[in-house]
């Protein structure tokens, strides 16, 4: 279960990879492909509607019993990653309004989206060095079974859904460089 824990996270970091490149198309004062970019948005929160927030609550629930003294700085993090989807469904909101030809100052798009990527990245920052090592070295068997457990019904096939449903993702992510899980690797 850490093993897919470990995989969703790089997963994660390649979407926002993908967002930051398109951030950088921003930057450059060039429009991005935001079809892309809404394909992105809506897998993130897909993603974290049908899959983190429930293993998250377990992790939480887990942590409690086995480490209660680690149980504020779970109940810190699952905060946190609450708050990055009413960030993420704003530029949701600002994604619909330039594909309808609707006026939208891009530096406060880019901003924002500036602004969620670096909230995102801290997360998996956290995830990374204090939540997954802490996992390792506390967790055993039967916790991993209760994890499994977590995962909602049929999750595989609706994983396999979801790639289905954004190709011109999965196409992007295919060819783009993978980005390394810390950022001092680069």
């Amino acid at each position: 279960m850490i093993n897919q824990l470990s995989l969703d996270h790089a997963n994660m970091a390649r979407m926002l990879h993908v967002l930051d490149l398109k951030y950088k198309v921003l930057q450059q004062g060039e429009r991005p492909n935001f079809h892309l970019m809404r394909e992105v948005v809506d897998y993130i929160l897909s993603y974290m509607e049908e899959f983190a927030v429930s293993l998250e609550r377990g992790f939480v629930e887990r942590l409690k019993d086995h480490i209660p003294e680690q149980a504020d700085m779970a109940e810190q993090m699952l905060a946190d990653y609450r708050k990055l989807k009413p960030r993420l469904e704003h530029l949701s909101d600002d994604i619909d309004m330039v594909l309808m030809d609707n006026v939208l100052p891009m530096d406060r798009f880019a901003g924002d989206l500036k602004q969620y990527l670096d909230a995102h990245r801290e997360y998996l920052r956290q995830e990374r060095e204090e939540l997954f090592p802490l996992l390792e070295q506390r967790f055993d068997a039967e916790d991993t079974e209760a994890f499994s457990q977590a995962m909602p019904v049929n999750a595989d096939k609706e994983i396999d859904r979801l790639q289905e449903s954004y190709p011109e993702l999965y196409a992007e992510l295919q060819e783009a460089d993978v980005p390394p899980l810390d950022p001092d690797d680069s």
